[in-house]
């Protein structure tokens, strides 16, 4: 299973791609393979069933495009991996070349999605770093604020995963790698609520930040 996220690594250009395949010399030569093509590639050994898996990322509100790789290749096998959520499925033996134009058909398919980015009340255009009312809110149409490339790293890691909690140190790796503080992470949240409103970040006490529940707060 392939699933690309269509929002670049801030810092390194390109596009992540995580690698979930559980033979390790098939795992290689496919990394191998997607570096080539410039993506930064993650490898992970799936520690269940690949569409238990995927229908749990959906249930989270993952919305990263997932490509299935398998040796079941019958109409019944394909519609159930796209019922379970995937974007495209690739039966084995595959075509080379016809995998990594999948790929990028699903990049090209999800880029305008990934570059406007719900948060709550608002909507982040991850290509100007802007943040402004949703369409269907009140005051929608006002001059919308602009963020630092750190601050959207932030609200953009929080955004993706709306439910989830983080820890200041996966922030910290996540969003800010050339910072060894964590201290860096909780002065970038006040930059948010400062621009944004207190709500926008929500404190976890003894457990981190997570996107607020009342962005508009």
């Amino acid at each position: 299973m392939a699933a690309v996220d269509s929002i670049p690594p801030p810092a390194a250009g390109g596009f992540r791609l995580l690698l979930v395949e559980d033979e390790p010399e098939f795992s290689a030569i496919l990394a191998a393979l997607f570096t080539d093509e410039g993506y930064h590639v993650d490898v992970g050994l799936p520690a269940i069933e690949g569409l238990g898996l995927m229908r749990q990322w959906r249930r989270h509100g993952v919305t990263t495009p997932v490509l299935i790789l398998s040796a079941r290749g019958t109409t019944v096998d394909r519609v159930a991996g796209l019922d379970a959520g995937a974007e495209d499925y690739l039966a084995k033996p595959f075509d080379v070349d016809e995998l990594l134009a999948r790929l990028r058909a699903l990049r090209r398919r999800h880029l305008d999605v990934a570059r406007m980015l719900p948060v709550g009340a608002y909507v982040l255009d991850l290509d100007t770093r802007e943040v402004s009312a949703a369409p269907d809110q009140a005051g929608a149409g006002a001059e919308p604020v602009q963020l630092s490339e750190r601050e959207c790293g932030l609200l953009a890691t929080l955004a993706g995963r709306p439910g989830q909690i983080f820890s200041r140190a996966d922030l910290l790796t996540g969003v800010f790698t050339e910072a060894e503080s964590p201290i860096v992470v909780d002065t970038y949240v006040h930059y948010l609520r400062r621009k944004l409103g207190r709500g926008i970040v929500d404190t976890v006490r003894g457990r981190g930040y997570r996107l607020g529940r009342d962005p508009r707060r």
